[in-house]
């Protein structure tokens, strides 16, 4: 839970200390980086798709039909950013939902884009088992405590509802490696600086330290209450997805508690 009496770092001290100092945690980490999504709001949708050259998009689309859900599900996206994956909800026949902790991303989305809210992961609007599918794109590294944030999704879903999580990984061919290395290191933080904040996009490539390996992130999710946990990577392994089903008893007025 965040500290209200905690003093708000500034974007422009932001950005720089995310870029250029130890990589920050606690509520550190969760002030700066929503002051650094609030800072690059306004070109972020640009941004991913010079980036990634367009591909993001196609990524997204496959972190939907992963989860295989029925059309007319509800489904959230837990770190919406400005809704791009919203809005392809919408386009797959779900009900869409999107939460997120920067208001200045919030205020960025086009209109249309699904029931959107400034929540903190670790504290979701929703009742228990109230979710069908959850879905999150490049947002698992931003979390400041990944595994109560888990849990917190696991409380949202109902039993058998599906997470989806859309990441950033590494390649495993040392050709592709350097490729991405060059690219994510070097490329990505000048275009970021071209078209956005050079210290926000310095960081991004620094933010991966933050991300569990897939044998870590699968033990978090099962102890979160999750089952079926698989992972499929993408455009030679820059980009992963992993897939789990909440296997959480519902514990709401009525239901049966587990023997």
């Amino acid at each position: 839970m965040e500290d209200p009496a905690a003093p708000v770092p500034t974007r422009a001290s932001t950005t720089r200390d995310l870029a250029d100092e130890a990589l920050p945690t606690g509520i550190t980490k969760t002030q700066m980086v929503r002051a650094m999504f609030d800072a690059i709001a306004p070109r972020y949708d640009l941004c991913n798709r010079v980036m990634t050259l367009g591909m993001d998009q196609g990524w997204r689309r496959q972190a939907i039909g992963m989860l295989e859900l029925a059309p007319g599900s509800t489904v959230l996206d837990l770190g919406c950013g400005t809704a791009d994956l919203v809005a392809m909800l919408q386009g797959s026949e779900y009900r869409a939902l999107g939460a997120d902790l920067s208001f200045g991303m919030l205020s960025s989305a086009h209109r249309g884009r699904g029931v959107l809210v400034q929540a903190d992961g670790l504290h979701l609007p929703f009742a228990e088992g109230s979710i069908d599918g959850l879905v999150s794109g490049f947002a698992v590294r931003n979390f400041t405590d990944l595994g109560a944030v888990l849990t917190e999704a696991a409380r949202v879903l109902r039993r058998g509802g599906r997470i989806s999580l859309l990441e950033v990984d590494t390649p495993s061919s040392p050709l592709l490696q350097l490729g991405h290395k060059i690219w994510f290191e070097h490329v990505v933080p000048r275009i970021g600086a071209a078209l956005s904040d050079a210290a926000a996009y310095r960081y991004l490539p620094r933010s991966v330290a933050y991300l569990p390996s897939i044998k870590e992130l699968r033990s978090m999710l099962h102890e979160a209450g999750f089952e079926q946990v698989e992972r499929r990577q993408l455009s030679g392994g820059i980009v992963q997805i992993v897939t789990a089903t909440c296997r959480r008893p519902m514990m709401g007025i009525g239901a049966p508690a587990p023997n």
